[in-house]
């Protein structure tokens, strides 16, 4: 054999196939291979040694699925559309990772827009996304109050609209077990960083941490509460913002703020002001990002499950297309997944009266 035809038979061998040759190789009906191949229901039928024997040889002659053809064939384009307020660091990349590796692992493909919360770019989204047949939709920390003809789950949305499934996180617990830890150490002085008034978090969260505080004896001062403002994930917010409540002469021990981004910001301003976390004040921040524990010191935190939450949507979404006559009165309006509290570095006892005044002493 000459050197040409060992390089035509290499090309040959790296070619991929087909649906219809992969069950001509294997000696199966197309109709065995496909439903093992598209992880169809009625493949749990099929014995784990056939299903080894497809997989096995799937591999091995490169098999490539016709995906137009499964389009046509189940009148799905196997594409989701998810709306996220911005891509960074932080709260909404963890949940698109986690609606990412489920829609990944069930063989769908998934585009992404921000809309930055402007209001005209979260009514057209949804209607470019539909021009491109997508077969549903997940929205992430967006407001919304739209009925569409596809299946749409959302996470951190808390509008209530019929056929649309919200998970949401117990804001009440999450308020108790952070506040519960600060008190317990002894803090009563408690300052809050609020989010922004578009986010849809913000006043639920606001409401659950204001009506704690009251049940456990330490209410929230208005003097002691400062509102970030712009539309930016940057520490920066909480860093200006931190700026104005020292700026006032305001005391407190201890900070429960609006995610951990502003945490992050509001510390930076705090080592500035000449205070130090946890010995002059006490941190928690809401969300456990990945960067919270490689802080020093390491941030407490709420921690939401929010890779979980994002598989939830995605999960939820697929299930829906998976029963296309159900009706979308028996659909779930709202999921509720628990909260944790991590504790770490930011967190400590209140410093003594006595201790407070010899610090004074010594600074002066």
């Amino acid at each position: 054999m000459s050197s040409g035809q060992v390089r035509k038979k290499s090309r040959g061998e790296s070619k991929s196939i087909g649906l219809k040759g992969l069950a001509e190789y294997l000696g199966l009906a197309p109709a065995t291979v496909s439903l093992v191949m598209n992880g169809s229901a009625v493949a749990d039928t099929i014995s784990p040694q056939t299903k080894d024997l497809i997989f096995e040889a799937a591999r091995k002659l490169h098999y490539k699925p016709n995906f137009f053809a499964r389009s046509l064939r189940t009148g799905r384009s196997f594409t989701i559309g998810v709306m996220v307020p911005e891509v960074s660091e932080g709260y909404n990349a963890t949940v698109l990772s986690g609606i990412e590796d489920y829609l990944l692992q069930e063989g769908y493909f998934y585009f992404v827009a921000s809309h930055r919360f402007r209001r005209d770019l979260i009514d057209e989204y949804p209607q470019m996304f539909l021009q491109r047949s997508v077969d549903g939709l997940i929205l992430v920390t967006t407001p919304w109050r739209r009925e569409l003809p596809i299946p749409v789950a959302t996470v951190s949305s808390h509008d209530e609209v019929k056929g649309v499934t919200n998970i949401v996180l117990d804001h009440r617990r999450a308020a108790e077990v952070a506040l519960r830890h600060l008190v317990e150490l002894g803090h009563r002085k408690i300052a809050v960083i609020k989010g922004q008034d578009f986010v849809p978090d913000t006043e639920v969260r606001w409401n659950a941490v204001a009506s704690v505080a009251r049940e456990l004896g330490v209410p929230i001062s208005p003097r002691l509460t400062v509102q970030i403002e712009r539309n930016s994930p940057s520490p920066e917010q909480g860093y200006r913002v931190m700026q104005e409540l020292l700026a006032s002469r305001e005391r407190f021990t201890a900070l429960f703020a609006f995610n951990d981004i502003s945490a992050l910001g509001a510390m930076r301003a705090i080592d500035e002001f000449g205070w130090r976390v946890p010995r002059d004040v006490s941190v928690v921040g809401f969300d456990n990002i990945e960067t919270a524990a490689y802080h020093i010191p390491g941030l407490t935190t709420v921690h939401q499950p929010l890779q979980k939450m994002g598989r939830m949507a995605a999960e939820n979404v697929l299930r829906r297309l998976a029963q296309p006559n159900r009706e979308r009165s028996a659909i779930a309006s709202t999921i509720i997944v628990e909260p944790e509290l991590i504790v770490r570095g930011t967190t400590a006892a209140v410093p003594s009266s006595r201790t407070r005044k010899e610090r004074a002493v010594q600074s002066s």
